[in-house]
């Protein structure tokens, strides 16, 4: 360029002062400083290294399940229980519509203003479930884990009204589901069905701990009787739903699913026109002796399916299906007369007179005596200071096996029970053999729950739990079936077909046939017999003889007027100084083919021959009458 020269240094020059002397500008670093720095740098990265490896690799799965609930939910869809008929295939319950209000509390506000508005808005349609009430089942529950996506139950059976309310609020309510489930409605118009279907209910907490995953916090669940027992063959199995959902955690759309299996349907064995005159007749013997307690049931002796069951007092399902009220559930719960409580199974009484029959077959078993065998029945017999009774003043006379049983002598099982002077008795040790092989003293597995075992004493129990001896007198008591002996209505009646259909024990069952949720077979239930054999069959023909003797010469000589001939055996069990005897009676019919077992028993009902017997009587009149 014209007029312009470079010059070496004009830069220096134009940046000094003055022009003057020449400066260096410049600064200087301390590196001592940068090793503590990177030090700390290294560990703020490992620090945030093994954070990420804890949060994606030990702890992925689990935060990939919450971030995933964010969006993606696993609903459960419920199969459809399995229905309960009677052997005609009479329907004896049905699923009833049910509408159910539950939280998912991960989807509430989490603003705990915005929160209270939600819970405000449910109870103001549901003044049942205060306000408060909801905050106190939320306070249990940590927002932010798995188990807050669970559904957390308020109430249900929601009257019509309000379900719909309900539902349309809920659309713009987060947190907040409405869904139709079902309850059951039982046929009660025998109400000793209660006993024998027993009831579903909301399931608990300790039940969904058992569970597993199989259920959800408001499922139900069969609690008591049959549906308690086959709940697996009821339930069916759960279909599975994916959905895609908003932010107040409603479903938008469904991504995939799977189907459900519905329950099976049962048939019972039980004959819903046997069980309801089952029921009338005790009823109304009941009422008239101004008593309330007591057990019945009937049998088909050759395979052990249980006909009809009746326990008094009994209770309504129907009020524990629906969700009972703490005042009815405190009033079942402190009655005196305990109507939850099944006396068929669970009731455990002193058998009296109707353990003679097996105690006879003992005795000709072991040999003990003959068919011919008699004793002299004077009234009782007497060991030093103690005198062992007969029922009967002055005695029976001369008394073989049959004689026996028919009138119920005392005398004669004195004799093969513990002995007398020179004779030789079975003792407790066989007694106690020999009912155990008839069934006693053990659950005989009847598939209802809450089954007794009854009870057999035996010398070493007696030593270690009272602390005394067993006398010759505890062996007589044991062979007339009082003292310490116990025994379930439903063990008398299986014992009792062991002499109905010549010697088999089977197992009593309620549940013959399981069905597809269309009806079709499945499977039948097996009615193989647990034991037989055990007693030769002619020593079973004579103590059938004998219980035959009972009809037409003993103490139920009431029942000759029936249309088929009957044999059984009665007892009066003493468990009281002061109240009345418990009224027994236990017998089959006809005798040549038995096709039912019957065995009744009321509770402080005196003489079995005056109170049980008529029962049976007019139970089997209608039976072998054409109904």
């Amino acid at each position: 360029m014209r007029g312009f020269s470079y010059r070496l240094g004009w830069t220096e020059d134009s940046f000094t002062p003055g022009g003057g002397e020449k400066e260096t500008v410049g600064r200087t670093f301390d590196f001592s400083k940068l090793r503590p720095i990177s030090i700390f740098i290294i560990l703020a990265l490992a620090v945030l290294a093994g954070r990420s490896a804890w949060l994606q690799i030990v702890k992925g799965n689990y935060y990939y399940s919450l971030a995933e609930g964010n969006r993606i939910r696993i609903e459960r869809l419920e199969p459809k229980r399995g229905i309960i008929y009677d052997q005609n295939l009479n329907p004896l319950v049905r699923n009833v519509a049910n509408s159910l209000l539950y939280l998912i509390p991960a989807d509430l506000p989490r603003d705990e203003e915005a929160r209270d508005k939600v819970i405000k808005k449910v109870s103001d349609i549901l003044p049942e479930l205060p306000a408060e009430e909801i905050k106190n089942k939320l306070a249990r529950i940590k927002i932010g884990t798995l188990n807050s996506y669970q559904p957390l139950f308020l109430a249900d059976n929601i009257p019509y009204e309000k379900a719909m309310l309900l539902y349309l609020k809920s659309a713009n309510l987060p947190g907040v589901f409405l869904t139709d489930k079902t309850r059951r409605g039982y046929d009660l118009s025998a109400a000793s069905l209660s006993h024998v279907l027993g009831y579903t209910g909301k399931i608990n907490e300790k039940e969904l701990e058992k569970s597993g995953d199989e259920y959800l916090p408001i499922d139900y669940i069969g609690k008591t009787g049959v549906e308690y027992f086959w709940e697996n063959e009821l339930k069916g199995e759960s279909g599975k739903k994916y959905i895609e959902v908003d932010a107040l955690g409603k479903e938008k759309k469904i991504i995939s699913q799977s189907k459900t299996t519905d329950g099976h349907n049962l048939v019972l064995s039980l004959d819903l026109g046997l069980q309801k005159k089952l029921e009338e007749v005790t009823a109304a013997y009941l009422k008239k002796l101004n008593l309330n307690k007591a057990a019945a049931v009937v049998m088909n002796p050759n395979n052990g399916e249980i006909l009809a069951l009746v326990s008094f007092p009994a209770y309504d399902s129907n009020k524990f299906a629906k969700g009972i009220s703490a005042e009815d559930y405190a009033a079942l719960l402190n009655s005196p007369d305990n109507p939850l409580f099944n006396r068929v199974i669970s009731g455990e009484y002193p058998s009296g007179s109707t353990i003679k029959p097996v105690i006879a077959a003992a005795g000709l078993e072991e040999k003990i005596i003959s068919e011919h065998t008699s004793f002299l029945s004077v009234g009782g017999i007497s060991i030093g200071q103690w005198f062992y009774p007969d029922w009967k003043a002055g005695g029976h006379g001369l008394t073989d096996v049959r004689k026996a049983i028919a009138q119920s002598v005392n005398t004669f099982f004195y004799y093969i029970g513990g002995g007398y002077e020179d004779f030789f008795g079975l003792g407790v040790e066989r007694i106690v053999n020999y009912a155990k092989l008839f069934g006693l003293g053990a659950q005989t597995g009847v598939d209802l729950a809450g089954e007794a075992a009854g009870f057999l004493p035996t010398e070493e129990w007696k030593e270690k739990v009272k602390g005394e001896r067993w006398y010759i007198g505890d062996t007589y008591h044991l062979a007339i079936g009082q003292g310490d002996l116990l025994v379930t209505p439903l063990q008398v009646a299986n014992y009792t077909s062991v002499f109905a259909n010549g010697g088999r024990l089977y197992r009593p069952h309620l549940v013959k046939e399981v069905l597809t949720r269309d009806d079709k077979l499945v499977r039948e239930v097996e009615t193989a017999p647990i034991r037989s054999n055990f007693i030769d069959p002619y020593n079973i023909e004579v103590v059938r003889q004998g219980m035959r003797q009972t009809v037409t010469s003993g103490s139920a000589t009431s029942l000759q007027s029936l249309p088929v001939a009957v044999a059984g055996k009665t007892g009066s069990a003493q468990w009281s100084t002061k109240e009345k005897t418990h009224a027994w009676f236990t017998g089959f019919a006809p005798y040549e083919k038995p096709e039912i077992v019957i065995t009744v028993l009321v509770e402080q009902g005196g003489e079995g021959s005056e109170v049980a017997v008529p029962i049976a009587r007019e139970v089997l009149e209608w039976y072998f009458s054409g109904r």
